[in-house]
């Protein structure tokens, strides 16, 4: 894995004890039209479903899905956290959640995108040339 996706966060309710539950936000390492990636220190078991709410923070407005059904199908240890692959069950390609799914992931290209290019090397610029 390398690092977690820029500004996008899935929140999500785990109960803790018989009447509490605890909100949590956890990291986003992938995310596509099938599914997403989370880290969090959380325990999941492969064949769980989780309902989260995936939400990319923006400077004038949040971008959020909504809830979304998923289900655990992997599960890899690094550390003290777990790397879960989740499997949005509930997402049919006319929804609006489905819609919502497709504009964070073209903002998300175009943000990781300029970040590549910000960080490119310095003597590598693409368009100058040296003068001799």
């Amino acid at each position: 894995m390398n690092d977690a996706l820029p500004d996008l966060v899935a929140r999500f309710r785990v109960r803790r004890g018989l009447f509490r539950k605890e909100q949590v936000e956890a990291s986003v390492f992938e995310l596509d039209s099938y599914g997403c990636v989370l880290k969090t220190d959380k325990v999941f078991e492969p064949g769980d479903s989780v309902t989260l709410d995936l939400v990319m923070t923006m400077p004038f407005e949040n971008l959020s899905t909504g809830p979304l059904t998923g289900l655990v199908t992997e599960r890899r240890k690094h550390c003290s956290n777990f790397f879960y692959s989740i499997d949005f069950s509930d997402v049919n390609p006319s929804s609006s959640a489905e819609d919502k799914l497709r504009r964070m992931r073209d903002v998300l290209s175009r943000k990781l995108s300029l970040k590549s290019r910000r960080t490119s090397p310095q003597g590598s610029t693409p368009g100058f040339r040296q003068m001799a």
